[in-house]
C-alpha cells in the first residue's frame, strides 16, 4: 500500500483527472502544505509553471493553471480556505488538501460502498463531523431540508454512482456553499472556518441601537 498517499487520496486521483492536475496535486501543492492544517501557502503560478513545465513549455496562462485546480475541486482534493470568484485568477489564494488530513483507515468500507443516490439517502454522521471541521463549518448540524436538496439533485441524475465516502464528501462541500450563497448575514467567520449564527443570539448593530434609545425614553417618561 502507498503510505504517501491515503486510500481517500488514491481514490479522487483515480477519477476522471487529466495527468497534468494529477501531477500538480502530487508535486505542486502536496509538498508544500502545512502537515498540521492541511493547507498550501498562498498559490505562486510563477513557481506551478515552472513546474509544470520543466521539461517542454505546455502552460503558459494563469488560466490554465485555474482549470486544472478546478478539476481538482471537482474530486475534492482541494478546496478553497475562502470564498473565491471561479472566474478570477487563484494565484495568491490558499488551497486546503482535505482528504490528506483524514485517517482514512477509519473510513475504508466506505471506500468499497459504490451506490446511486437514493431517496433514504444520508450521509455518514463521523465522516461528515470530520469534513465538516476540516473544511471550516463550525455549526456541523445539517437540516432535512439541506438533506432534501442534495438528495433530490441527485435523483435527477440516476446515472451517477459514488462511494459512500464520496456522498458525504460532496454533501459536506454542498452545504459550506450553499450557506455561503444563501445568506452572508447569517454566517460568521471565526478564523478561517464558518459558521451559521443563531436566531436570537446575534442581535444587529442597529437593533441595539434602538433598544439603547427606547429604554431610555421608557426610563425617563416612567420617572416624570
Amino acid at each position: 500500500m502507498n503510505t504517501w498517499l491515503n486510500e481517500a487520496e488514491q481514490k479522487a486521483l483515480n477519477q476522471n483527472l487529466s495527468n497534468d492536475a494529477r501531477v500538480l496535486y502530487l508535486l505542486g501543492l502536496k509538498p508544500s502544505i502545512d502537515q498540521a492544517t492541511g493547507k498550501t501557502p498562498a498559490l505562486n503560478y510563477k513557481s506551478l509553471l515552472a513546474m509544470l513545465n520543466a521539461k517542454e513549455t505546455k502552460f503558459t496562462l494563469g488560466r490554465q493553471v485555474n482549470a486544472l485546480i478546478k478539476e481538482l475541486l471537482q474530486v475534492e482534493l482541494v478546496a478553497f480556505v475562502e470564498d473565491v470568484d471561479l472566474s478570477k485568477s487563484f494565484n495568491g489564494k490558499i488551497l486546503l488538501l482535505p482528504l490528506l488530513m483524514l485517517k482514512s483507515d477509519n473510513y475504508t468500507q466506505l471506500h468499497l460502498q459504490w451506490q446511486k443516490m437514493s431517496a433514504d439517502w444520508t450521509p455518514n454522521s463521523a465522516l461528515y463531523k470530520d469534513l465538516a471541521k476540516l473544511v471550516g463549518i463550525i455549526d456541523s448540524e445539517f437540516s432535512d431540508h439541506e438533506i432534501g436538496d442534495f438528495v433530490a439533485y441527485w435523483l435527477g441524475r440516476p446515472e451517477t454512482q459514488f462511494t459512500q465516502f464520496q456522498w458525504t464528501q460532496k454533501f459536506v462541500f454542498n452545504v459550506k456553499q450553499k450557506r455561503l450563497a444563501k445568506n452572508m448575514s447569517a454566517i460568521h467567520k471565526v478564523g478561517n472556518q464558518v459558521v451559521t449564527a443563531k436566531p436570537g443570539v446575534v442581535a444587529d448593530e442597529n437593533a441595539k441601537n434602538l433598544v439603547a434609545k427606547y429604554s431610555g425614553k421608557l426610563k425617563s417618561t416612567s420617572n416624570s
